[in-house]
């Protein structure tokens, strides 16, 4: 019997109540989803964490509507703490307001409707949202959980562990990631984070609170990255119209020395994912952090798409970010992130101070419990995808009806790659590729029982069509594509995530679509 399978649309992604991914099995339920169809959204009980709200989150927030005075009729957001709370205060400029629940689950109420017109509650909506996701603020759910469990509204799943059993989890899982990290990294240098967004926009922000000062507000984002890091560099900057940069090219560091020399004096930090999401692109990290360090230039690397259990980043960056969802978590029942300065970073005595204080925290402790039972499982699970995905890549090359095969070692940056790889086995398990015109992707994606759904680095493999979760509103206009051809992505591309199962079966369920 084989593991892959077809999946119905909605089911959870491990079939469990906190699972970070569920099932889109075919185009329809894809573009579905996008357009936001009745007829498909019925049917998500969950989601891809930060674009659907948990249902334990949202029943938190009916309940306090319903319980606490002063909250009836009003919106309610649930953040991972008071210090998400007071930043989305800030962010919308002071409307609505905090109401504390918990250390981990602080509420944020909008004014009642009746006093805001619908189009202004509209927009009040979207903003939070888009703030809590591209932030990476959420609550978690294990938190509003147990909120929910102490009120006696759903069962307890499992005790809430105590503060020493929550400690010795967190120094588990930091002394990990420092193993993970390298470069001489102690635990006590890693921060834990409620999410990978939130790793990703603590670096952001501590690079802001070091250069900003210094007149340096102004950002790159090198290449193509993931959404919500691409929204963080165009929405949080101090003048987005002119402090958000965009060099397109990764591999073109003469162009983009000359932009560091047009805006000389100005730049705080260069964004950059080693290798990228989704064309697995790997700069010439060594040559780009010393171009970064002659210009007085912060570099932040996000290695997830790769995991640091397999390229060495840290000795070329100043802050390293990295989703601990995945890989590390590959049961894929965890949210969590993780930051850490490179002591040997001209600006680390300044970093590190402004990345602790930029953190959102505290991470719930159910979740670093979670995640430290499932940690020392992420180097067999990383060596697994590896060895798979060389096969599956050697399959996909091969086929006719595949039109590129864009991995570690594409040649465009193998070279890049292999100078940051642990071993040479080192090569990661994503794989993104394109069909021929032959075969249309509706045909091949709906006939493919590889799990459907987002996310990756899960002991489950995992397919999506990565361009239309990430950027439905490109890939369905005129323009968008335009902009996605520009930058070298093509519509249809489609994600894989080689997990545990045996390469030889993920070749089959292939082959069996491609047919």
């Amino acid at each position: 019997m084989t593991a892959l399978v077809h999946r119905p649309l909605g089911q959870r992604i491990p079939d469990r109540l906190h699972a970070v991914s569920c099932s889109l099995p075919t185009m329809r339920d894809v573009i579905g989803y996008e357009e936001k169809d009745p007829a498909i959204t019925a049917h998500l009980t969950s989601g891809y964490p930060r674009f659907v709200v948990h249902p334990l989150l949202r029943r938190a927030a009916v309940l306090l509507q319903r319980q606490q005075a002063g909250l009836a009729g009003r919106e309610i957001w649930l953040c991972a703490g008071p210090v998400v709370a007071a930043a989305l205060h800030a962010h919308l400029d002071g409307v609505g307001k905090v109401v504390p629940v918990t250390p981990y689950l602080t509420a944020y109420a909008f004014p009642p409707a009746v006093s805001l017109a619908d189009d202004v509650a509209a927009a009040l909506s979207r903003r939070t949202k888009h703030f809590l996701q591209h932030t990476g603020g959420f609550a978690s759910s294990r938190a509003a959980e147990d909120w929910l469990a102490a009120r006696g509204e759903i069962e307890a799943a499992v005790p809430v562990p105590n503060e020493a059993a929550a400690k010795a989890a967190s120094e588990q899982v930091r002394g990990a990631m420092a193993g993970f990290f390298g470069a001489g990294l102690t635990a006590d240098a890693v921060c834990l984070t409620p999410s990978g967004m939130a790793a990703t926009y603590a670096a952001f922000q501590a690079v802001n609170a070091v250069q900003a000062p210094h007149g340096r507000t102004r950002w790159v984002q090198l290449g193509w990255l993931y959404l919500d890091t691409i929204a963080i560099l165009q929405k949080f900057t101090a003048t987005p119209a002119e402090d958000y940069l965009h060099h397109v090219d990764v591999f073109d560091l003469t162009g983009l020395e000359k932009l560091f020399v047009a805006h000389a004096g100005k730049i705080a930090g260069v964004l950059a994912e080693v290798p990228t999401n989704p064309l697995i692109q790997t700069p010439a990290l060594p040559a780009l952090a010393a171009l970064c360090r002659a210009h007085g230039v912060a570099l932040v690397v996000d290695p997830t798409i790769a995991s640091t259990l397999n390229v060495d980043v840290l000795p070329h960056a100043d802050v390293v970010v990295n989703s601990l969802t995945k890989y590390t978590a590959g049961e894929g029942d965890v949210i969590m992130g993780a930051a850490a300065v490179n002591p040997a970073s001209p600006l680390a005595g300044a970093l590190r101070p402004a990345l602790a204080a930029a953190a959102f925290s505290p991470v719930y402790p159910r979740d670093l419990v979670r995640l430290a039972d499932q940690i020392g499982a992420a180097p067999g699970l990383v060596a697994s995808g590896n060895a798979g995905a060389v096969r599956v890549v050697g399959f996909l090359r091969g086929h006719p009806k595949v039109a590129e095969v864009f991995w570690s070692g594409h040649e465009a940056s193998a070279a890049n790659y292999a100078a940051l790889a642990r071993t040479p086995g080192s090569v990661g398990s994503m794989i993104t590729f394109t069909l021929r015109p032959n075969l249309a992707l509706p045909a091949f994606y709906d006939r493919l029982r590889i799990a459907k759904g987002p996310s990756f680095g899960l002991s489950t493999s995992l397919i999506c069509p990565f361009m239309y979760l990430a950027h439905y509103e490109l890939v369905t206009t005129e323009e968008g594509r335009a902009e996605l051809r520009r930058n070298g992505l093509n519509p249809d591309l489609l994600r894989l995530s080689v997990g545990a199962e045996p390469a030889e079966e993920i070749i089959a369920a292939l082959a069996e679509a491609l047919d």
